[in-house]
């Protein structure tokens, strides 16, 4: 019989037969600080497989997972790898009526919930015709079988033994232009990643400790905090609450990791507060960044704060995590750098014609990470994945020496006196003005019905008045190109985003 490819053979039970049962797989870095070792995540893991059987969920059956960054999380998803069980990490920061909407499409069979989610999600999974099971993790409500219960008595289950282009887990994308879509990705998918990003740009080691301010549902937190992890047997922290500049400030300073993974707007500002009160004492080596391309200038302060360079990166939810990215040794700030070992890219134009040097195009990515499908999505599975080659839906610039400059989601380019202009780029030379905190750019049409570039600005601590705005366009006009300045601009609270961090410029396109 050929080798057993469950993924949770290789990220869990190996470091048992590895002599690193003791070692601390994960802890909790709020409330009672819980640990798990991985001795303790082999374990418990089991017992979630069995308890799976005995509740009658069967294999490729779909499980929920509308669970915090806590460690019931890696026992569940693990433990649901271990009975074939489809695991589902489900966005933790969702609407009612967008659950409905996953339900509906996934037909799962059971549902996983941390008891503070309880309220938003139960109406939609008490109207689910497939559900069987909801299972609370935490007090519960009186009503539902707790975690507790659903464990008690139940026989541990060592994993089924699957093939590596098997179904492992679903993501669903983060939606931030319309309803999710499940991906599906294979048993394979997690090592692919752990063998490329996690050990040949990370370089990720044993005795290393990783906080990931993006949480495990999403596949850039999943990487970071579990993948990565387990793939070399370290430690990983987890935070299951919202990531301000001040909790994060807390954890590094009371956890001490050495590899941080944080997403553009948390590095900004967490470098404006740091420039204020100081940094941490913490023993990072490392930094990464991925979900929208790194301000140039927030990239050069963090490095002057920490002395460690941000790895900026490019990954999405159908590739897994990330595939071209900053190295060590290789940093270029305002540039998402070159491809990660072991995957390929592609420049195209609008006829799938690769791009020259100076050219922008569509970007396209080939690796074993790759998932397989969207569920139930036939029409949109056949345009992204082509082949072995995925489409990204973003465009970049080469540049002469082979790196690439992010210029925005293929849908936020336009065209400015018959040139393209990136939003990105723009938004780049508003965040270097020191006034800037955040900023966001969509056309907008003027008085001729010609789109132009309309800002939207979050000021760090600045005051806003005409002048100011006056003053920024000049700003831009000086550093990128008199066409591509804001023509308007407009001060706000904050900027519509996905919960990983991803600014909804269509919701920006909406109002302009």
């Amino acid at each position: 019989m050929s080798t057993n490819q469950n993924a949770a053979c290789y990220f869990v039970d190996r470091h048992l037969e590895e002599g690193r049962g003791d070692k601390c797989a994960f802890r909790e870095a709020t409330g009672s600080q819980r640990s798990l070792s991985y001795a303790a995540l082999a374990q418990r893991s089991d017992q979630v497989a069995g308890a799976l059987v005995r509740a009658g969920v069967r294999r490729e059956e779909r499980a929920l997972l509308l669970v915090l960054d806590q460690i019931e999380f890696p026992e569940l998803f693990w433990g649901c790898l271990k009975a074939g069980v489809i695991a589902v990490p489900l966005n933790t920061l969702l609407a009612t009526s967008v659950y409905e909407a996953i339900l509906r499409d996934s037909r799962a069979a059971c549902l996983f919930v941390s008891e503070e989610l309880l309220p938003v999600v139960l109406p939609a999974a008490q109207a689910s015709g497939d559900l069987r099971e909801i299972i609370v993790v935490g007090a519960g409500d009186g009503t539902l079988r707790t975690y507790q219960e659903f464990m008690e008595g139940a026989e541990p289950h060592p994993a089924i033994h699957v093939g590596a282009d098997e179904n492992a887990f679903w993501l669903y994308s983060s939606g931030s232009t319309g309803q999710p879509k499940g991906v599906c990705h294979v048993h394979s998918s997690m090592k692919a990643t752990a063998d490329t990003y996690g050990a040949q740009v990370l370089g990720i080691r044993e005795d290393d400790v990783v906080y990931s301010v993006a949480k495990l549902f999403f596949a850039y937190g999943l990487g970071n905090a579990m993948t990565f992890p387990l793939s070399v047997g370290a430690t990983s922290v987890l935070f299951n609450g919202r990531p301000t500049p001040d909790t994060t400030i807390s954890i590094l300073a009371e956890q001490r990791p050495t590899i941080f993974c944080g997403v553009p707007t948390l590095f900004a500002a967490l470098v404006a507060q740091m420039e204020r009160t100081g940094v941490p004492d913490a023993p990072l080596r490392s930094s990464i960044s991925a979900g929208e391309a790194l301000p140039e200038d927030v990239g050069k302060k963090w490095r002057g704060l920490w002395d460690v360079d941000i790895l900026d990166g490019v990954g999405s939810t159908e590739m897994l995590h990330i595939f071209l990215s900053n190295s060590p040794g290789d940093v270029v700030y305002g540039t998402s750098g070159r491809a990660v070992p072991g995957y390929e890219l592609r420049l195209v134009d609008e006829n799938d014609k690769e791009v020259s040097a100076g050219s922008i195009g569509e970007l396209l990515v080939r690796g074993d990470s790759a998932a397989g499908s969207y569920w139930n999505q036939r029409q949109k599975t056949r345009t992204t994945f082509e082949g072995e080659w995925t489409r990204t839906g973003d465009k970049y610039e080469l540049r002469p020496d082979g790196r690439l400059v992010y210029c925005g989601r293929t849908d936020d380019m336009f065209k400015v006196s018959g040139i393209w202009v990136s939003p990105f780029e723009v938004e780049q030379a508003l965040v270097s003005h020191s006034a800037v905190l955040e900023a966001a750019v969509v056309p907008m049409r003027d008085a001729d019905d010609l789109e132009k570039p309309k800002a939207f600005i979050v000021l760090n601590g600045a005051e806003a008045s005409d002048e100011l705005a006056a003053e920024l366009k000049e700003f831009v006009k000086e550093k990128i190109g008199k066409w591509k300045y804001p023509r308007w601009i407009d001060i706000v609270p904050d900027l519509p985003k996905t919960a990983t961090g991803k600014i909804q410029r269509f919701k920006l396109r909406e109002t302009a």
